[in-house]
């Protein structure tokens, strides 16, 4: 017999099988990093990017980790603002991030969670960096 029961935020990442978020980093840098969020047009502004980043932060709060970072394109200005609507900050801007037939910088984006008491994480790189010098942060 089947049963019907409303869909859950938690279904669409089994449904698709999406790896969002990895977990990086030692000691006090230990984050989650989301890899890719991207919403089907037809189901953006609707608060599912949200939803996904809440469950995201959840399970990085699980994980015990310090804070959650993500990259964003700087001219994704719909993505910034959200990111800033959820308590993101911008900590660094990496110069020529992306690549393509026209390179763009990346915003290093991050939200500290509560192992990161003092707030660390939120110290921002007053300089643009670039690619090559990322390391596991």
């Amino acid at each position: 017999m089947t049963s019907v029961r409303q869909f859950k935020l938690k279904d669409l990442l089994r449904i698709n099988n999406v790896k969002s978020i990895s977990y990086l980093g030692k000691h006090d840098n230990y984050h989650g990093h989301v890899t890719a969020l991207s919403v089907a047009s037809e189901f953006r502004r609707i608060g599912v990017s949200s939803q996904l980043m809440a469950l995201l932060e959840q399970v990085s709060e699980q994980k015990k980790t310090y804070f959650v970072d993500l990259f964003v394109r700087v001219s994704n200005k719909r993505a910034v603002d959200m990111y800033h609507k959820l308590n993101y900050i911008v900590y660094r801007r990496i110069i020529g991030y992306y690549s393509g037939e026209r390179d763009e910088d990346a915003f290093d984006m991050r939200k500290a969670l509560s192992r990161d008491t003092d707030k660390k994480s939120l110290i921002s790189i007053p300089h643009p960096v670039r690619p090559e010098d990322l390391d596991d942060d």
